[in-house]
């Protein structure tokens, strides 16, 4: 009988390592959670603060006297739900805009070899170079001469504009990946080339739709900068256009700031979760046998 007593039993290797490898790595890893965790602890510990207290006297992480005053402040005596509701609308426009045009355009790059496309490419590339900040007034002096100031529209293009180049890319190098034999067998038995990017193609090509929407998502979902400009009325804010107007020069309102925060959060993080088992899986694996 093996004696599972012994120091040998107890550090012996396994497939992860030595015990002592992965109790170390558990260890950094529940390190940097805490360090990861901590602050949004304290954003939701000034939110639950009432009046506009961003600091105490004790070391206690939610106050004794905590309550939703704050969040109650902020969806009812303000324009938040307004501003977060333009913000969804223009964020889930622009991804799902998004990803159907780089779609079908990564499609082309990947199965057809035409002049231009090696240059197309760099060129989609090269644009995602370009910092956010220098193309402000162009887009502004074009959005004026076509009227799209204080429109959605006109944020909606201007964000897929600037999505587009990156999702391409992602999903160019994914339909690389799956083999044409799928296709032209699908097309010997007489669906079309369409019928077989949309049957084929995209079903395989989830976990990368996917990458490529959340990218786009959060993209916009953070942008501060574009609607800043874009939008000048206040019934049409996003939310961090909204938000900023919880801070002035003379007072700032840290506890609906911070309750604010927490609530755009939970798109994102809804989202995150609902995706999470496209980003982890392989749906081409096994997909075509030797």
């Amino acid at each position: 009988m093996r004696n599972v007593g012994t120091g040998r039993g107890i550090f012996r290797r396994t497939r992860y390592g030595t015990p002592a490898g992965l109790f170390a790595t558990y260890l950094v890893l529940v390190i940097a959670c805490v360090f990861a965790v901590y602050p949004i602890l304290r954003i939701a510990s000034v939110s639950l603060r009432p009046g506009d207290r961003l600091l105490s006297t004790d070391m206690s992480l939610f106050p004794p006297d905590a309550t939703l005053d704050n969040y109650r402040a902020v969806m009812q005596d303000t324009k938040f739900p307004v501003w977060l509701w333009n913000s969804l609308a223009i964020t889930l426009s622009t991804a799902l805009i998004g990803v159907m045009i780089a779609s079908t355009s990564a499609y082309a790059f990947s199965r057809w070899n035409f002049k231009g496309k090696k240059a197309g490419l760099i060129f989609l590339f090269a644009a995602q170079m370009i910092p956010a900040a220098m193309l402000m007034i162009p887009i502004y002096i074009l959005a004026a001469r076509l009227g799209l100031i204080n429109t959605w529209r006109g944020l909606v293009i201007a964000y897929s504009v600037g999505s587009i180049p990156f999702s391409i890319w992602i999903l160019k190098g994914y339909y690389d990946t799956i083999p044409i034999e799928l296709e032209e067998a699908a097309m010997i038995d007489g669906a079309s080339r369409m019928t077989a990017f949309t049957k084929i193609i995209l079903p395989l090509s989830t976990p990368s739709l996917a990458i490529a929407f959340l990218f786009n998502f959060t993209q916009v979902w953070n942008d501060y900068l574009l609607g800043r400009i874009m939008l000048q009325r206040s019934d049409m804010f996003i939310w961090t256009q909204g938000i900023r107007t919880f801070a002035d020069n003379f007072r700032t309102q840290w506890g609906q700031y911070s309750a604010a925060s927490l609530i755009v959060s939970v798109p994102v993080m809804i989202l995150f979760l609902a995706s999470s088992k496209y980003l982890i899986s392989g749906l081409t694996v096994g997909s075509v046998k030797g």
